[in-house]
């Protein structure tokens, strides 16, 4: 839930980016039961029902900046394994406990995770890299376990990966086959068709 949060330097603000675990949790259409948003305008509805982490960059950001991080650091609902940027797509279709979701977009990291851990340029770094995990919504309602297995369904015949996509969507701006591509993928975030397909009207209008 959203609660009242310090930064390093003592100022507060809202948040509900520090996630507890938990055994067992229903994922419904709107998220995990429970699960509080505290920036309905930035997070959340059916197209970003679920974040998703690779747990692997943590090793990688925890060497960058000689730090330990805590769990569920960017706000994630699940921290997975082997479903990185690079071999995740959009439209990708996955069984998790009793649900079914499918990807949707990648994550645009706010400020909220700089505050959090103290690490100004972590947002930064996390666009620059792609390391920005992804989100999903919900295809099928369920009971999901934290020791519940992950497994891939049905793979998009886009293959338009979030790796491929961010790269896009926050330094390609001006390539316009390349927005083609993602926006052609129809499980594709409405938020991120929409502004897409802002840019390229404006590139074709020049």
């Amino acid at each position: 839930m959203p609660s009242s949060l310090k930064t390093v330097q003592g100022k507060e603000y809202v948040s509900a980016i520090c996630k507890q675990s938990s055994e067992e949790a229903f994922l419904s259409a709107d998220g995990f039961q429970g699960d509080g948003i505290a920036d309905t305008k930035h997070h959340g509805g059916p197209d970003r029902a679920v974040c998703i982490y690779p747990f692997e960059h943590y090793a990688y950001w925890e060497k960058e900046f000689a730090c330990t991080l805590p769990s569920s650091t960017f706000g994630e609902n699940l921290t997975v394994s082997g479903m990185l940027e690079e071999d995740v797509c959009i439209g990708d279709i996955f069984q998790v406990g009793d649900a079914v979701i499918q990807v949707t977009q990648g994550r645009v990291p706010c400020s909220t995770i700089n505050m959090r851990t103290g690490l100004p340029d972590l947002m930064k770094k996390l666009i620059d890299t792609g390391f920005t995990g992804y989100l999903c919504r919900t295809l099928k309602e369920g009971i999901v376990c934290s020791d519940s297995m992950i497994t891939l369904l049905e793979r998009d015949p886009h293959a338009v990966s979030i790796l491929y996509a961010n790269e896009i969507y926050f330094r390609g701006t001006r390539d316009l086959e390349a927005m083609n591509k993602i926006t052609a993928v129809d499980a594709l975030a409405a938020e991120w068709q929409k502004k897409l397909a802002a840019r390229m009207e404006k590139l074709q209008t020049v």
